[in-house]
């Protein structure tokens, strides 16, 4: 099973991050929090990497290697997206007009976002958010909108529709030369205090965030809350839960000690003296009770708490401006790496685009010396009278090849087909009213003497009728190492000639030698012969020799 994630995780790692440097930095920085366990500086360093909107994914991909117990702190401190679309209504002619703002557009290579919200305004009322895509205004989508058209849309209804969904990141570009790049809604302001985020303050402030919940407590055959409440002090007014027995009602439903009351049965207590606080607590049996947790928790410490809270922060601050200094060198060492990979990719590129070049000059060459060695052939060979006679050319002088023979004890061949056999054989093809192989065929005025020594060399042309029908095998990369005819079909040209037959190794097409080619090439080479002008192809064969058998054997 853990196998499995990992292998699903590094998949998706490859396939949403590019640069091998910030690959390293992100299995770096996984192995660093399994080794020190501090969830707020793994999230503050993942948004480093993670930093536009199409890597978003891996924050899902990397929650199953969070241990269960960290899971809950993990999904509050990340992002939080939606894939799924919203669909509100506002009024332009509102009198304090939409309340949004939206950067983006086509011209910056991006969606346009919700940069900004009127709290409480049209906006903040239906529920939009910072960080929301806008998809579609009044029906039409948006993709290939600028920041102006969308303005222009969005002003040519009374009541304009808008699409949205969530993302969590908004683009940020200063000027036209700047490279387009994302920000996380929830970013601090950095130590320059001019708009950067600190992922540092950031993930810290992660878990110490006021936040709003609200309980509902039913006082039905109970004999009370369970809890005391205080006025706070001039500088911290409100009204706060100082005190909640254990196993009462308020603890079973969260409530601590600090937490501030802001609001019970729809009655805000920002305002209220502790004398009509109790009173609204006490007045009905069913209570909707709204408070900020722990947002008066130092007003109930005693010193020694305190000591120990402010020794913490300390800590913690200490720490995060060393996790800062380590994200500052990160990125520096990250940008050099990429600019590294660029110049490496660049120069791949050059070096390319110079092969091909090369290759491209070289195929030319080959070519145009074909083409002159091709009308060179054909004009030094090409006949210019009709043969006299039929006859065999050899490329050396050696023995005819063998037909039968007889095989004693010692393994001794014996009856060899006599020439005068060959040349009556000759004369029953010329009786047939064609001619197998073409006179006056030097084969070494082609190939040297090592390249056709002990072969049967002849020069056949084949009339073009239908389909040549003939298949080969072998080349020069092949075990067989050399280009061989592997099939005659019936009825094709090449067996309606009857010069060539299964076991011919073919040395040239139309004067192109095949001796050196791969198999692909010869047939290339063929087929470009066959469908190219003129009446006839010419091929150079190594005609195989006549198989042996065995048929006569004596036994003493």
């Amino acid at each position: 099973m853990e196998r499995r994630v990992a292998r699903e995780f590094r998949h998706k790692v490859n396939l949403l991050i590019d640069n091998e440097a910030e690959k390293d930095y992100l299995y770096d920085v996984l192995r660093m929090y399994h080794q020190s366990m501090n969830l707020p500086v793994l999230v503050g360093d993942l948004k480093l990497v993670i930093n536009e909107p199409s890597r978003l994914p891996l924050f899902d991909a990397i929650r199953p290697l969070i241990p269960l117990k960290h899971q809950v702190e993990y999904d509050q401190l990340t992002p939080k997206r939606s894939r799924k679309l919203k669909e509100v209504r506002l009024d332009r002619l509102h009198p304090e007009g939409l309340g949004i703002s939206v950067r983006g557009g086509v011209e910056f290579s991006c969606g346009l976002f919700i940069s900004q919200l009127v709290k409480g305004g049209q906006a903040d009322n239906v529920g939009l958010q910072v960080g929301d895509e806008i998809v579609r205004i009044n029906g039409y989508s948006i993709s290939s909108c600028t920041h102006e058209e969308v303005i222009n849309l969005i002003r040519t209804k009374k009541i304009v529709s808008i699409k949205v969904r969530h993302v969590g990141m908004i683009p940020v570009k200063s000027s036209a030369d700047e490279p387009l790049k994302w920000q996380y809604v929830d970013q601090f302001v950095s130590e320059s205090g001019e708009g950067k985020g600190s992922v540092a303050g950031l993930a810290s402030s992660g878990g110490r965030d006021n936040k709003e919940k609200k309980v509902f407590i039913s006082l039905i055959g109970t004999k009370g809350m369970g809890c005391s409440i205080s006025s706070g002090p001039t500088q911290k007014p409100g009204i706060f839960i100082s005190n909640v027995k254990p196993g009462s009602l308020s603890a079973e439903v969260g409530l601590e000690v600090g937490d501030q009351i802001v609001e019970v049965n729809g009655v805000d207590f920002s305002n209220v003296d502790h004398k009509e606080a109790v009173r609204v607590l006490k007045s009905s049996r069913t209570l909707t009770i709204s408070v900020v947790a722990g947002a008066g928790k130092e007003l109930f410490m005693t010193e020694e708490e305190r000591q120990r809270e402010a020794r913490l922060r300390e800590q913690e601050r200490q720490e995060l401006m060393h996790q800062k200094r380590l994200a500052l060198e990160t990125n520096k060492i990250i940008k050099e790496q990429q600019e590294k990979e660029r110049l490496r990719k660049l120069e791949i590129s050059q070096k390319a685009a110079e092969e091909e070049e090369r290759y491209r000059r070289e195929i030319e060459q080959i070519t145009a010396e074909e083409e002159k060695f091709k009308k060179e052939w054909e004009e030094d060979w090409r006949p210019k009278e009709p043969p006299k006679s039929l006859r065999t050319v050899t490329a050396e002088v050696h023995s005819a090849p063998r037909s039968k023979h007889k095989i004693d004890l010692e393994g001794v061949a014996h009856d060899q087909l006599e020439t005068d056999d060959m040349d009556e054989a000759i004369t029953k093809q010329d009786k047939q009213g064609f001619q197998k192989y073409l006179e006056d065929f030097d084969p070494y005025s082609m190939f040297t003497p090592e390249q056709i020594v002990g072969k049967d060399v002849r020069l056949l042309r084949i009339k073009k009728e239908g389909s040549l029908d003939l298949a080969v095998e072998g080349g020069i990369d092949s075990p067989i190492g050399k280009i061989v005819v592997s099939a005659i079909y019936e009825g094709g040209a090449a067996d309606k000639h009857g010069g060539i037959v299964k076991g011919d190794e073919i040395l040239a097409v139309n004067g192109k030698i095949l001796i050196d080619s791969k198999l692909a090439e010869a047939q290339a080479t063929l087929a470009k012969a066959w469908n190219m002008g003129g009446d006839w192809i010419d091929l150079v064969i190594a005609a195989s020799p006549p198989k042996e058998y065995d048929d006569e054997v004596t036994f003493f």
